[in-house]
């Protein structure tokens, strides 16, 4: 495993993040695993090197962060991890039960500090921006829990670049604990991220999360086509996907991908990943793992170079398109 600063802050993580959605009860999603089945993930993923673990509150409405936490605990040393967790989509029916207020904020963090079993989380994120919250109330509340001790990092997550960078701004103008990462929409089907935002974080030394590198399996090459829902369980009751990945032309990115995964004779995963993290503004990609092979594949990524011209191929068949995962 290799590691590197997220951003232009002294915190090492591994240039894989294990993403933790996967984990928690298929009640939420039929694709999820529970404990018993996630807890291999955890254990293997401590033996690679992983030290960078992402989940949420709103995962398996909180049971994620419970299997989350009593996993680490288990395998981890605490020290050594940085567990990462979101806030801002709802946990249960009640008007304050979501959003970034305040109350909303403070509530949940003290919620998933209990499921997790910390005392601190290291990267607090916003999942989403809030139109019905001022980002000044937003911002105050979360450095509030920094000075508190309760949160160590701020991070964000999928926004428009002018509203990231505006909330950089009120940070820095009223002396607030910044963000200091990006978790967003980004791999080699979906680019639109390099217009505006990964320019934002490379000059605002933020490092970049990307969730759904491998397009939610597209990129793993197990799928025939873009609208093939029989390959995996995840395929088959994914209503995102077709949102997210839906033109024609999306499908030759894919099939670039198996080109130079079958000269390279590496697995698509590790081509498309490897591509990720070839990119300078890229810290670690968030991968889900529900077979070992996935698990595996993501590590060895770290290690694979591509050469300009993979980079090329790979990036050829690209067609711009409408801002999606916002």
């Amino acid at each position: 495993m290799k590691y590197a600063n997220l951003g232009h802050t002294g915190l090492r993580v591994s240039r894989i993040c294990l993403g933790c959605m996967s984990y928690g009860t298929p009640k939420w999603r039929p694709w999820v695993l529970d404990e018993e089945a996630a807890q291999p993930f955890f254990r293997r993923a401590v033996e690679l090197g992983v030290t960078f673990f992402d989940t949420a509150n709103m995962y398996s409405d909180g049971v994620s962060e419970e299997v989350t936490g009593r996993a680490l605990r288990k395998y981890a040393k605490l020290d050594e991890v940085v567990l990462a967790t979101k806030v801002y989509f709802p946990t249960g029916s009640g008007q304050n039960e979501r959003g970034l207020s305040r109350k909303a904020i403070t509530q949940a963090c003290e919620a998933s500090l209990k499921r997790l079993g910390v005392e601190t989380i290291d990267l607090y994120q916003i999942h989403r921006m809030d139109p019905n919250t001022p980002i000044e109330e937003t911002l105050a509340a979360l450095d509030q829990l920094v000075r508190q001790g309760k949160v160590r990092y701020l991070g964000a997550s999928s926004a428009y670049a002018w509203q990231f960078m505006r909330a950089l701004s009120a940070s820095e103008r009223n002396g607030w604990a910044r963000f200091v990462s990006m978790q967003n929409h980004y791999n080699l089907v979906y680019r639109e991220e390099e217009r505006e935002m990964l320019p934002l974080c490379e000059a605002e030394g933020v490092g970049v999360i990307p969730w759904s590198p491998l397009a939610r399996g597209l990129l793993a090459g197990s799928r025939k086509s873009l609208d093939d829902k029989e390959a995996t369980t995840r395929a088959g009751s994914d209503t995102l996907s077709p949102i997210l990945y839906n033109q024609p032309g999306d499908w030759d990115v894919v099939e670039a991908v198996k080109q130079v995964a079958e000269a390279r004779k590496a697995p698509p995963a590790q081509v498309a990943l490897a591509w990720l993290l070839s990119k300078p503004v890229v810290t670690a990609p968030i991968i889900g793992a529900t077979k070992p092979e996935h698990l595996e594949d993501a590590v060895k990524a770290v290690s694979l170079k591509l050469a300009p011209e993979e980079v090329k191929a790979l990036e050829a068949p690209y067609k711009p398109h409408a801002v999606r995962g916002l």
